[in-house]
């Protein structure tokens, strides 16, 4: 019997190949530009005060741990879109640089300042057993808008002193021992801000402006220092 014409041939291979689907966004693999796109929006978010620290915390942990982008984007999905920084208001940072190692600053029955004009990193650890740590940021530069300086004291003394015009925040516990961080809501919402993070034990945590002392004309200041 003659095949119908209408009908196609017969496919030497018995089927009809399929054709590749591209698979769905959310499916991606994550790569690292995406990773640091949700943290930056977790940093503002902690900068303007929309997630405590412990929030921000729990948060970047999942960020890290997150394959595809459709794992990243629910992490963020009750908060704004990250700012461009510009140039135009009271404060302007340098450009965005990978995080480097934070500064550490030891004081094992002995004492460490760091004060005078210097340039604040995004992360400082203080440890404090038995001894005495000063950090004072009231002539630093503030190369970027979030500064988180984590603080650990045994039987030791860490005090902080910023500039009365920025945003201090903090969160921590004192066993046997004084955790307070004085909170303060810079004017301007470009202002540098500060995060004071730890606890104590038989220790003392405190971090508080010192009155009189304000940053100003940073991208100035800043340009000044560099070149």
């Amino acid at each position: 019997m003659d095949l119908d014409k209408n009908q196609p041939a017969p496919s030497g291979h018995g089927h009809t190949p399929k054709p590749d689907i591209p698979a769905e966004p959310s499916a991606i693999r994550a790569s690292d530009a995406d990773r640091d796109r949700i943290a930056d929006i977790l940093r503002d978010a902690l900068a303007d005060g929309r997630l405590d620290a412990e929030e921000h915390s729990e948060r970047i942990d999942a960020v890290y741990r997150a394959k595809t982008v459709g794992e990243l984007e629910p992490i963020v999905q009750d908060l704004p879109a990250t700012r461009r920084r510009t140039e135009t208001g009271s404060y302007a940072y340098g450009p965005e640089e990978p995080a480097g190692p934070a500064e550490n600053l030891v004081a094992v029955f002995s004492s460490s300042t760091r004060k005078g004009r210097w340039r604040v990193g995004r992360r400082t650890n203080a440890f404090s057993l038995f001894g005495n740590i000063e950090i004072d940021l009231t002539e630093a530069l503030f190369e970027q808008r979030l500064t988180t300086i984590n603080a650990t004291a045994i039987f030791g003394n860490i005090e902080v002193r910023v500039p009365e015009n920025i945003s201090l925040r903090g969160s921590g516990t004192g066993i046997f021992g004084n955790f307070e961080v004085l909170t303060l809501e810079g004017a301007d919402p470009e202002a540098p801000v500060v995060v004071v993070n730890g606890y104590t034990v038989f220790g003392n945590v405190e971090a508080r402006p010192k009155r009189g002392r304000r940053v100003s004309d940073l991208h100035g200041r800043l340009r000044k220092y560099l070149h």
